[in-house]
């Protein structure tokens, strides 16, 4: 039988990489196999997958998402984020997934606590760790505490519980009450104990003191020393709380504005300026699309036209982050803004998992080479970009753009001989490089 514990789940995560990517259709691109040890720290090649269970159908969704996990990990995916399972409150609500009526509850449009243990457990057989998104700013307004606990909400000038600064549908919580911080460290404490947990998201981790996080994450890993910390942050003093990752909030625009008719130039700028404020050990997660992006975008036209979509994510895999894929960046058709309140069945397009399958793939054999310094060869219509280190070299050429282009190869690396990683084939750099429209391609080789 196999061991689906944490320390089972450790052991066995490397191989079942290797599998993942040796496996699959034979019509798919083979691309080099993964080493069974990337080289490098575990963010160097870590690919988060942001789960939407309301994108899953209108019952029975985290059974869907079990049913999803092999496909999930086939892509190269190592961590599933699952956005609030909780019951969603009614009083003054708007639906929002994240206006959790009680923090030990699953809602029941999604299952029950035994089909969350299942995807834990399915999850954990594959090689995946399961973070919760955790809300820990605020309450809907019949949030169980409301009634047990009202000395836990921040109150109003008549003493009544108040809403938070921003959002009506949400009560907020005080933190400089203990009672507060108590009851939040017991409710995170009980899905690692009942459900496995590996970790959390924590949104709008702003709103919520330094001084608690420090208390949770501590108390969390005494708990599970390999717990993951997400912060829904941009401030890099969230670090020192024990976070592992925070957010790059301005690398998505910072894409659309590339992709629609951006000078490319600007690429290296912007992320070597937000890599130099990565602690050693930790990193910075970076995406395309995320929930909140996707519900306030075009997603078919954000970054010019769906097939930039791809392009996009390979610029925030490549840059030294922790890249991350929304569960709908890997379904064809989709149009608009993608509210993420209402439950929807989405088909996922075996096309683009492959697609995205290739890019993780990519990603993780490159963890060496990204270990170095970015060099910018960006051109007028082409981001160009090298890294170098440990003995290997890394290209990148990515077209932002609606027609096709051909790209001058850097003249320190014509000749080169190089496996383009997206297809696995072997080829010497010529001078020029044609490239489709939104087309990329990621060259690996040997240090001369």
């Amino acid at each position: 039988m196999m061991d689906t514990t944490k320390t089972g789940k450790k052991i066995f995560l490397a191989s079942l990489a290797v599998a993942a990517v040796a496996c699959g259709d034979s019509n798919e691109p083979a691309g080099p196999v993964i080493p069974d040890k990337p080289s490098g720290d575990k963010a160097a090649s870590m690919v988060i997958y942001q789960v939407n269970p309301r994108f899953y159908g209108e019952s029975d969704c985290l059974k869907a998402v079990t049913d999803d996990i092999s496909r999930i990990a086939d892509m190269g995916c190592d961590v599933i984020w699952l956005m609030p399972i909780y019951e969603i409150g009614v009083k003054n609500s708007i639906g929002s997934p994240y206006c959790v009526k009680d923090y030990k509850s699953v809602a029941a449009s999604l299952g029950t606590m035994e089909d969350l243990k299942e995807l834990v457990s399915v999850a954990h057989g594959k090689g995946l760790d399961v973070i919760l998104d955790w809300v820990a700013n605020h309450t809907s307004w019949d949030n169980t505490w409301t009634i047990t606990n009202p000395e836990r909400y921040a109150k109003d000038a008549n003493g009544n519980i108040a809403a938070t600064p921003s959002w009506g549908d949400v009560a907020q919580l005080d933190y400089s009450v203990e009672s507060t911080r108590t009851g939040m460290k017991e409710a995170m404490k009980f899905w690692i104990e009942q459900a496995d947990i590996d970790g959390f998201r924590c949104d709008y981790a702003e709103g919520v003191p330094h001084s608690f996080w420090k208390e949770a994450i501590t108390e969390l890993r005494a708990e599970d020393p390999d717990i993951i910390m997400l912060a829904e942050s941009s401030r890099t003093d969230f670090y020192a709380d024990g976070f592992d990752m925070v957010y790059d909030w301005n690398f998505a625009p910072a894409m659309k504005t590339l992709f629609n008719g951006g000078k490319p130039a600007a690429f290296h700028d912007y992320v070597t300026g937000s890599n130099a404020k990565i602690p050693s050990g930790k990193t910075i997660l970076r995406y395309a699309f995320n929930h909140d992006v996707a519900a306030e975008n075009e997603v078919d036209r954000m970054f010019g036209a769906p097939e930039g979509v791809p392009a996009a994510y390979v610029l925030a895999a490549m840059s030294n982050s922790t890249p991350m894929i929304y569960s709908s960046m890997d379904v064809e058709g989709l149009k608009g803004k993608l509210s993420f309140f209402n439950h929807r069945k989405l088909d996922f397009s075996p096309e683009l998992t492959a697609t995205y399958k290739a890019i993780n793939n990519a990603f993780k054999v490159s963890a060496e080479a990204r270990g170095g310094e970015l060099k910018n060869y960006a051109q007028n219509e082409a981001v160009v970009f090298s890294r170098e280190n440990g003995g290997k070299t890394l290209l990148v050429m990515v077209n932002p753009s609606a027609k096709a282009i051909s790209v001058k190869t850097p003249i320190s690396f014509t000749g080169m001989q190089v496996s383009e990683l997206i297809s696995g084939e072997k080829t010497s750099l010529p001078v020029m490089t044609d490239i489709p429209a939104y087309g990329y391609k990621i060259y690996l080789g040997d240090t001369q």
